[in-house]
């Protein structure tokens, strides 16, 4: 069980998103929320179904299994960002180069309605209204979800380009 540093009384509803490419990424995605599950001051509340997604960059890699997790905590943004980043080195996620390859990636998308603006950590995330890998896991677990624009995960989906490529994955 990890102890953070830092929480709040009542718990504040996140959202996560998560993808591997590398090893077994199904594997790798379901050890992530079970970590996350184990994790003190964290309640799953949703997991979306599991996608197989193009990747996203300049950088030649094969294709990302990716999901959206719905949580509630009492760990503050930084002690969750910790946390997440915590589980990417525990199943050995190497930050070899941008938007790259990877055994685990865990995004803090979403905590409840805070705007956070530093260098490690800008939430809510300030690209997912552009991701399709991120919007259609994110609008089936919590459509109402809140962007920075304004929008909630939904309406940005009607609008995001590269739908097409993100497939639904059985089990």
């Amino acid at each position: 069980m990890i102890r953070p540093d830092m929480t709040t009384d009542m718990p504040t509803r996140c959202a996560l998103g998560l993808g591997s490419n590398l090893g077994d990424p199904k594997a790798n995605v379901d050890e992530a929320v079970r970590r996350l599950e184990l994790t003190e001051g964290v309640t799953l509340v949703a997991r979306s179904s599991d996608y197989r997604t193009p990747p996203w960059g300049p950088v030649k890699q094969d294709d990302f299994r990716n999901i959206c997790v719905v949580l509630d905590t009492t760990l503050s943004p930084r002690d969750l960002l910790k946390r997440c980043l915590a589980i990417e080195i525990e199943l050995g996620r190497v930050r070899a180069e941008r938007w790259g390859p990877r055994t685990i990636d865990i995004d803090v998308l979403i905590y409840g309605m805070e705007r956070i603006a530093e260098s490690d950590l800008e939430i809510p995330h300030p690209r997912m209204g552009d991701r399709a890998f991120v919007l259609i896991p994110l609008a089936e677990i919590w459509p109402d979800a809140p962007l920075a624009d304004g929008r909630t995960a939904a309406e940005a989906l009607e609008s995001c380009p590269d739908q097409e490529g993100v497939v639904k994955l059985d089990g």
